[in-house]
């Protein structure tokens, strides 16, 4: 009897699937034959919670998939790192203390972490690592360095950003490069009225401005130019005329500006630094050495926050940086080699392993910043399916924003768009979708967008 029960029951699920299909298509026809869609491509994979498919429009098909990228990165970091991972930042010196005299070199060395001096976190702002350093070197009897303060940023590799990026996003706050040791987000803030720089949001050392900026139309049109280890930047665009307008940019050299930082915290509370202060790499870039951070004579440890809270806010606000980091630690600690080349490779071979098709996984970052990223929106539905069995997925599920009604994570780069995500239709029907749009130009994208997601509700 349960058997014949059943029957009605499938029956329904099978014709409201067929609906649901039915209207998917007709929404997608509807948005391709759009003006703005004459050359655009898209790639929409919808399943249920179980794996079994809803609807297809070339699923297979690679496309640029902007920030959906950090999916991958976040799920292959959650299991191969554990979301209980942290990152350590560490203070030692060389040589001896006598008298309260450091008769060597101080030095601050990490293995990368993307936190240090954020404003995310509580208790982890610049302020409060700058306060417990200090009250670390009073500890340890230190109250002058005869030698240098070096931050030692060799940890990874000199290559702070991948080779994909495009120059136009290398300057602002979103194409800010990881580094060995990271400061403030790699960020700084410029506030500025009209076209005249009024000031920025902390000091930025040694750093050589180029000011092309004109004033005219409503909004921010403004892009900041800056490259890992120079000290000339540019900002051009335009901006409104008669108020004052804050863009942020990309640090172009944070282990050198947290050096600084901490040389004046120190000397503002009476530790005199009587050498320089420098960087393992801009050591390198003058054809000096200098030695690695002494792993004894430790007087400071700090922790990052845990990986599940650096991923809440790495999907959430879609932080480039903590990508990029995430790439380069997964290839430093399973490959022993912190390239973006390794960690890119170690993160299709860990979606492979998945059963993930090769083919549709062209990975050329951690963050999707990389228009040369080719990800299928299949595979991206089949990422968040192996992610939804996982004993960590409501970390990851809780990063994910609500936006237009449903629970997904979206990417933009130049015209082109994605979502993709959970939704649950208001007949307690689970889905697990991507959408993925390429050179749709001119008119609202995610509008168009929207308007075939809204077949899921």
């Amino acid at each position: 009897m349960k058997t014949f029960l059943l029957i009605p029951l499938l029956v329904s699920q099978t014709f409201f699937s067929q609906s649901v299909s039915a209207d998917l298509d007709k929404s997608v026809k509807e948005m391709m034959s759009a003006p703005n869609a004459l050359a655009a491509n898209l790639s929409f994979y919808v399943s249920d919670e179980n794996g079994n498919p809803v609807y297809e429009f070339n699923g297979n098909k690679g496309l640029s998939t902007a920030s959906t990228q950090k999916i991958f990165t976040s799920v292959a970091a959650l299991e191969t790192l554990g979301k209980d991972y942290q990152f350590k930042t560490t203070a030692s010196y060389s040589g001896k203390i006598s008298n309260g005299n450091l008769d060597g070199d101080f030095y601050i060395t990490s293995n990368g972490d993307p936190t240090l001096g954020s404003w995310r976190y509580e208790s982890y702002k610049p302020e409060n690592f700058k306060q417990k350093l200090l009250e670390a070197v009073k500890k340890s009897g230190i109250k002058k360095i005869s030698g240098n303060l070096i931050i030692d940023d060799s940890y990874f590799d000199f290559q702070s950003t991948p080779g994909g990026w495009p120059w136009n996003d290398l300057g602002n706050y979103y194409g800010a490069g990881t580094f060995g040791v990271n400061w403030r987000e790699n960020q700084f803030d410029i506030n500025i009225n009209g076209n005249q720089i009024k000031n920025y949001s902390y000091d930025l050392e040694n750093v050589n401005w180029v000011n092309e900026l004109k004033t005219g139309g409503s909004s921010d049109q403004s892009l900041i130019f800056t490259a890992p280890h120079s000290e000339t930047a540019m900002v051009n665009g335009m901006l409104p005329a008669g108020k004052v307008t804050t863009v942020s940019g990309a640090t172009p050299n944070p282990p050198m500006q947290l050096a600084i930082e901490i040389k004046k915290t120190l000397e503002e509370n009476g530790i005199l630094v009587s050498g320089k202060v420098s960087t393992y790499y801009n050591e390198k870039l003058e054809g000096k050495s200098v030695a690695k951070a002494p792993t004894s004579n430790l007087i400071f440890e700090h922790r990052s926050p845990t990986l599940d809270k650096i991923v809440y806010w790495f999907l959430r606000k879609s932080v480039n940086l903590y990508g990029e980091t995430l790439i380069k630690t997964m290839a430093k600690e399973k490959r022993n080699n912190p390239t973006f080349e390794t960690g890119i490779d170690f993160l299709k071979d860990f979606w492979k392993s998945k059963g993930i098709n090769a083919n549709m996984i062209n990975f050329a970052d951690g963050s999707g910043l990389s228009p040369q990223n080719y990800v299928s929106a299949k595979a991206q539905v089949q990422a968040l399916l192996y992610a939804k069995k996982q004993n960590y997925f409501d970390v990851f599920y809780e990063g994910f924003p609500t936006q237009n009604g449903i629970k997904m994570k979206s990417g933009t780069i130049k015209d082109s768009k994605s979502f993709a995500g959970y939704q649950t239709s208001k007949t307690g029907k689970k889905y697990v979708f991507s959408i993925i749009l390429n050179n749709y130009q001119g008119g609202s994208i995610s509008n168009a967008l929207f308007k075939v997601l809204d077949n899921l509700k």
